[in-house]
């Protein structure tokens, strides 16, 4: 039996709607997914579900708008049972804030609009590798990793990796933040301090060292990594995997995929994006709708999303 995912176009002025066209075409998605395409008419696919109009050559905030519109309709359509997940298309973070939505990328977007806590995974054949903090400055890391968040990171991975990817005892690293794993205290206290405490109370592996834990989890060692940062963990994941690796969304209370890569406007409409990312996140997703139930996310204060658009949010497109 097919599984039934939304696809959300992503910033219309971007390779997204090239790339679900290409996804679309092939023919493992159209055996194993029945797909609703989510976004503005005009954006050169054909859409199932609209959210407005675009005009080639509008500006950024409108194409933010739209992007972020179209993420909502999908929440909104997963969280009915209307589709079984959602497949998301590159979005530009600027745009999305000059279209009204104050979030730094779909991560947050995803655990706002579903009360959930989430974390941030991109995955591939080679390498898994979660990131504690996400959309961050580099300056503002050491203020945003706590024992506490890795501890959720770590249980919100072992859950994803059990239910979403039938790994039933996950064998899971930490990677260190300072280099040598700080060596003793010489190059920062923060691993010794604050991440291998974690690691205990969490019941993971680590800390180790950036410039080998990956390698070891490549080797079979680990069955994922949380990375304290992101610029250390999608790096190794994109030297591993460009253009095959997945971006999971794990704690939603539905599966949630994307490419690896971002909107390559520079490249826009000229046929030559690769669909290959996209076309396995799409397989991806179908996998986990077949393999488990989904799991759900941890709650916030409240079950009902809050509205996630500022009080100066633009108009619905006409």
């Amino acid at each position: 039996m097919k599984v039934r995912l939304a696809m959300t176009v992503g910033d219309p002025r971007g390779i997204g709607p090239e790339v679900v066209a290409k996804a679309l075409a092939d023919s493992r998605v159209g055996e194993r997914c029945d797909v609703v395409v989510i976004g503005p008419e005009g954006a050169g696919v054909e859409v199932g579900e609209s959210v407005g109009h675009w005009r080639p050559g509008s500006d950024a905030a409108l194409a933010g708008m739209l992007s972020g519109l179209a993420i909502e309709r999908a929440v909104e359509m997963a969280q009915a049972g209307t589709v079984q997940g959602i497949v998301t298309a590159p979005i530009d973070k600027a745009a999305l804030h000059a279209g009204g939505y104050d979030f730094p990328g779909h991560t947050e977007m995803l655990g706002a609009l579903t009360g959930s806590s989430v974390a941030m995974m991109l995955a591939s054949d080679k390498l898994r590798v979660v990131l504690a903090t996400t959309h961050i400055p580099l300056r503002s890391v050491t203020e945003n990793l706590s024992a506490a968040s890795i501890v959720e990171t770590a249980r919100i991975t072992r859950d994803g990796l059990q239910t979403w990817f039938g790994i039933a005892t996950p064998r899971i690293a930490l990677c260190a933040l300072n280099p040598h794993a700080g060596d003793g205290g010489r190059f920062g206290s923060e691993d010794t301090k604050v991440l291998e405490p974690a690691a205990r109370t969490a019941g993971i592996d680590g800390p180790f060292p950036a410039d080998t834990v990956f390698v070891r989890a490549m080797r079979g060692e680990f069955d994922a990594v949380i990375a304290p940062y992101h610029d250390v963990g999608m790096t190794a994941i994109k030297v591993a995997s460009f253009g095959s690796a997945v971006n999971v969304t794990l704690g939603l209370p539905f599966p949630r995929t994307s490419p690896d890569h971002g909107t390559a406007m520079d490249i826009a409409g000229q046929d030559r994006a690769d669909p290959s990312s996209m076309i396995a996140a799409t397989l991806l997703c179908a996998t986990i709708v077949s393999r488990a139930q989904p799991y759900g996310g941890r709650r916030g204060s409240g079950d009902r999303p809050t509205d996630s658009r500022s009080s100066a949010h633009p108009s619905r497109a006409q």
